[in-house]
């Protein structure tokens, strides 16, 4: 993944302002900055979830600005989202909505219908079986634990088949041990199937366990982009948030 210059604006006050970074397979990148720094703006614009209004994003060698809806739909298969909430159908079981992963890679009337062919729900139970919930494939969501919900939807993505994984606040909602087993399991996909991950988080302490690079919004421009080793030696993230009071 590749941005350059990136800029947006609402009601003509800048929220992103010439952003550039690159992120490269199988490596996984730390998004910190504080509320208000414009991080899930960014993400919303890396998956054409909001216009962008300055910049180039490429995906996989290919402008994501310069898409047409159809184009769009095709690229967005390489593209899964986790964010803080999980987005799983309570009612549903695991396996349910891990192969909500499936639907932009089948037709729109099986999508629809939800019928899956049998490859679909292989590679459902794989993804299940590699984030250790193979048990729990006919366990509905709302029975699950927070850290058993959100690597279901890692999971989901799994079976989606994604290159690249945008996850906003993951575990924000998580308790300190479920959220080190949920970054770690991305961390380890990432590095395993070479995914580019990038990935939100406020728990500037979980940072040099997880991430391969970090790099540091403030006030909607990029203020640090560096490798995991340097941001070791800033003391608690050095002043990422002593402007904002939120240190």
């Amino acid at each position: 993944m590749e941005v350059h210059g990136l800029g947006k604006r609402y009601d003509g006050k800048p929220v992103l302002s010439d952003v550039s970074f690159t992120i490269m397979p199988g490596e996984v990148v730390a998004l910190i900055g504080p509320s208000g720094a414009g991080k899930t703006t960014l993400f919303r614009c890396l998956a054409r979830l909001a216009e962008a209004d300055d910049g180039e994003i490429h995906l996989l060698g290919r402008s994501i600005r310069l898409m047409r809806s159809g184009q769009l739909r095709t690229a967005r298969r390489d593209i899964g989202l986790v964010f803080q909430q999980h987005n799983l159908i309570r009612r549903r079981s695991a396996l349910h909505n891990v192969l909500a992963g499936r639907l932009g890679r089948v037709p729109l009337w099986r999508a629809m219908a939800r019928r899956f062919k049998g490859d679909d729900r292989q590679r459902a139970y794989a993804a299940l079986d590699r984030v250790d919930l193979l048990d729990f494939a006919d366990r509905r969501a709302d029975r699950l634990s927070g850290g058993q919900q959100q690597r279901v939807a890692i999971a989901r993505v799994l079976a989606q088949e994604s290159r690249v994984i945008l996850a906003d606040e993951p575990v924000a909602s998580l308790d300190p041990a479920a959220a080190v087993s949920v970054l770690s399991l991305l961390r380890d996909i990432a590095h395993d199937r070479g995914i580019t991950v990038l990935c939100s988080l406020h728990q500037i302490d979980l940072v040099p366990g997880f991430a391969d690079r970090v790099v540091v919004l403030r006030a909607g421009r990029l203020v640090i982009d560096d490798a995991i080793k340097n941001f070791r030696s800033l003391p608690a993230g050095g002043d990422i948030y002593a402007d904002q009071g939120e240190q």
